[in-house]
């Protein structure tokens, strides 16, 4: 049973960052297709960066400079990686794992694409 749980929300500052961290368990794959989504307040969830098996990225424009996305495939993980934080980007944030994807327009990719989710984490932003 795969699982994934997300860490390092919390409430930072306008202007602060943070590092959010996905530990995948349950798999030895390490060739998912891996994306970071987020929901905010009356919001759809939606994509914000994304990671390929063979470590290709992609980015939502509204990230794009902001946001690096990254993985290690030794400790089966995945981060993001945000800086110069806005109130706007206050959200809950979720990764996703999906066995079958090879790429995605994460700005507009349909979340039901991913088969595996982990329950979020809260990253609030104060100005």
């Amino acid at each position: 049973q795969v699982r994934l749980v997300e860490s390092g929300g919390g409430s930072v500052q306008s202007g602060g960052s943070l590092t959010l961290s996905c530990s995948v368990t349950g798999s030895t794959d390490r060739g998912y297709f891996m994306a970071w989504f987020r929901q905010r307040p009356g919001k759809e969830r939606e994509g914000v960066a994304a990671v390929s098996g063979d470590g290709s990225k992609t980015y939502a424009d509204s990230v794009k400079g902001r946001f690096t996305v990254s993985r290690d495939t030794v400790k089966n993980t995945l981060y993001l990686q945000m800086n110069s934080l806005k109130p706007e980007i206050t959200a809950v944030y979720y990764c996703a794992a999906d066995s079958t994807l090879l790429s995605v327009v994460i700005g507009t990719v349909d979340p039901s694409n991913f088969e595996f989710w982990g329950e979020g984490t809260q990253v609030t932003v104060s100005s």
